[in-house]
């Protein structure tokens, strides 16, 4: 269950580790008289998705009128498919150094791992591995005080900064442990005035965990409407930002048609596992969510076994005389009772196919002829 940026550096204050002034709101009312008492602010979208800033989701400003209408817009905007409705107001900072500080979990080797970068302030996924600082704790010493000492010499600190920075170390790894954290990330820490504060902060936490913390974590709903839809009915989906729908039964069938939709040049709208033995009114409501999310193209990928073939196609029919489907569907059918799924297919004019490269490369060229 990840844990909104408020929700986290309230974690983070109340154990000790610094974070810049800030409140919470879920309107513009209030706004104006928190900018006038702390002067020019960063108003942040919180919303359980990274990339915020690049998507228009953090908005400066230098006076109340001006924070006012910032937050209103905000408050009135989605950022990738997510309504903004809450935001953070919190006081602009004039940084000066910026470094990257994460506790997560190592599950090859089954040990916490503390990853540090002096490249902080950026997607850790694009900082190039030789200036990533990776340490795995023992659970059974812990964090000691002579590992922090090493890695802020390794990160280039030195004085106050470094003792600053390794207290937190020591402090994310107590709310690590105590919290029952996947990821406890602070991206950027930063210096501003000779002082160290969490700028942004990142927690996920353990689902099965969550009832032990009471009011310290509250339960976040991590699904949107559609994959809140799905979810009710039993269907693994979550929502991408692709061209194609696709739906298959079963996780690995699902995660090599993504993967062949890439390698065809294309981008899943989805992820969905309609699971193995999807009934027919199961496998029609898993269309109708499919179709609602507006995709280009459909792709359905079934490998028959407890689900058969059959069933598979009566649920297309069904969908497809009910609703009238615009938009391109390329169908592969393979297992039990292939034969019979086909032809009830082919008898009302839509084909389907046995190679699953077919099947993707037929797809594809539908979404990049509709796209030309």
């Amino acid at each position: 269950m990840k844990l909104y940026e408020y929700m986290a550096k309230e974690i983070f204050r109340n154990n000790g580790i610094p974070v810049p002034k800030g409140q919470v709101f879920n309107s513009a009312e209030g706004v104006g008289d928190f900018v006038a008492q702390i002067g020019p602010v960063a108003i942040k979208s919180q919303v359980l998705s990274g990339g915020r800033g690049k998507a228009g989701g953090i908005k400066f400003a230098s006076d109340p009128q001006e924070a006012t209408e910032k937050a209103e817009e905000l408050l009135a905007t989605e950022i990738k498919g997510l309504q903004v409705d809450i935001i953070l107001v919190e006081q602009k900072l004039t940084i000066e150094r910026e470094l990257y500080l994460a506790i997560t979990y190592d599950g090859a080797r089954r040990k916490p791992l503390l990853i540090a970068s002096a490249a902080g302030g950026v997607e850790i996924e694009q900082v190039s591995e030789e200036l990533l600082i990776k340490r795995l704790i023992d659970i059974n010493i812990g964090l000691q005080p002579y590992a922090t000492r090493e890695i802020t010499r390794q990160l280039g600190l030195t004085g106050k900064i470094a003792q600053e920075v390794a207290s937190i170390m020591v402090k994310l790894y107590q709310l690590f442990r105590k919290y029952d954290a996947e990821l406890i990330e602070i991206n950027p820490l930063v210096v501003v005035d000779s002082q160290i504060l969490a700028a942004d902060g990142k927690m996920t936490v353990d689902d099965d965990a969550a009832f032990r913390f009471g009011e310290d974590v509250l339960h976040v709903e991590e699904k949107t409407a559609v994959e809140q839809r799905a979810a009710e009915l039993g269907i693994s989906y979550v929502e991408l930002d692709g061209e194609i729908g696709v739906m298959a039964n079963g996780a690995g069938i699902t995660m090599v048609t993504l993967d062949l939709i890439h390698e065809f040049g294309s981008s899943p709208r989805n992820f969905m596992d309609a699971g193995g033995g999807s009934s027919m009114q199961a496998t029609a409501s898993a269309l109708e969510i499919l179709l609602s999310t507006q995709p280009k193209a459909l792709l359905i990928n079934i490998f028959g076994g407890i689900t058969r073939c059959d069933e598979v196609a009566k649920a297309i029919i069904q969908v497809k005389e009910s609703i009238d489907i615009k938009i391109p569907m390329v169908i592969r059918l393979v297992g039990t009772n292939e034969e019979a799924g086909i032809a009830l297919l082919r008898e009302h004019g839509i084909e389907s196919y046995r190679n699953i490269d077919e099947a993707v490369e037929k797809v594809v060229a539908f979404v990049k002829t509709k796209g030309a």
